[in-house]
């Protein structure tokens, strides 16, 4: 393998050292010297004592990039908006209450409309600026199980409430690291989408496993190999994106939802890369369902 490709010296150790092993957003250099960043996986063949069977994806590799490209740009178009918009929108807000004051009932029926859209509006921009927040976040180690009831409690109270909720967990596993509030926005997220992916009419039902995948790990800075073996998974019954959208689902401003505002999923991309996770979409199973993968690291 070696006389094909230069790997770096973390994938050369999970060869090595384990029986399945995956490290994703690697560099991998040719014969010729050309770079590709790659999904490495590797197992091996059962039936051929000290062979292994290895495959690179650049796919999603090169997705997890373009994504983090489109999170910068995010990033500054929301910091753009947020100090151009917000400050004349609580003018405007405070002129449409001083009209209201004096109004009749059909100029207040306007005077309404327009508060109203101001807050849509500045809602829309809160939303826009957590992604300017490029703080490290403070993780320490966290029951996921605390963190799902306390999603799950939110949304039966909710959006959830004619949902039925399905678990198929792992209970021994260890503890996350990682920063709870921003893992609770992360998941509760995900369970709404899949709670309104379901069309009108018919049943919904959301399932959430866990499970522990030995090996999997993603490239750090300076090619360090971070282990991410938690996996947290919201499934739903939904048709799933169009496949048009199935590929940028994780850029901002697209949406599959006619009322979407296209930064849920790209909110949380960016709070799982902040946490040391990645997350994936997939379409599994026969019937296929739609699949929202977290795999998240470990707590020492």
């Amino acid at each position: 393998l070696g006389v094909v490709l230069r790997l770096p010296e973390t994938c050369l150790e999970g060869v090595r050292g384990e029986a399945m092993f995956a490290a994703f957003d690697c560099m991998v250099e040719g014969p010729r010297g050309r770079r590709l960043r790659v999904d490495f996986h590797t197992a091996a063949l059962p039936d051929h004592d000290g062979w292994r069977l290895v495959s690179l994806h650049g796919g999603s590799a090169q997705a997890m990039g373009d994504r983090r490209s489109f999170a910068r740009t995010a990033t500054g178009a929301a910091a753009m908006l947020a100090h151009e918009i917000k400050n004349p929108l609580s003018g405007i807000r405070g002129a449409a209450q001083l009209l209201d004051e004096g109004a009749d009932e059909g100029a207040r029926a306007m005077t309404r409309l327009i508060r109203d859209e101001v807050d849509r509006i500045a809602g829309l921009i809160d939303r826009m600026e957590q992604f300017t927040d490029s703080r490290a976040l403070q993780r320490k180690p966290e029951n996921i199980y605390a963190i799902i009831d306390h999603v799950r409690a939110l949304a039966v109270k909710g959006f959830g409430r004619a949902v039925t909720f399905r678990d198929a967990f792992d209970p021994s596993l260890p503890p996350v690291f990682v920063h709870r509030d921003s893992m609770v926005q992360v998941v509760l997220n995900l369970v709404k989408n899949a709670c309104e992916a379901v069309p009108a009419g018919q049943a919904c039902v959301v399932t959430l496993t866990t499970g522990y995948r030995h090996g999997v790990a993603v490239a750090g800075e300076g090619g360090v190999r971070l282990s991410v073996p938690i996996e947290l998974c919201v499934i739903d019954d939904g048709p799933g994106p169009p496949p048009g959208i199935a590929e940028h689902l994780f850029e901002p401003f697209v949406s599959s939802k006619s009322s979407g505002r296209g930064l849920g999923l790209a909110l949380v991309d960016k709070l799982v890369r902040d946490n040391g996770g990645i997350v994936q979409f997939a379409r599994e199973g026969d019937p296929e369902r739609t699949v929202f993968r977290l795999l998240l690291p470990r707590a020492a």
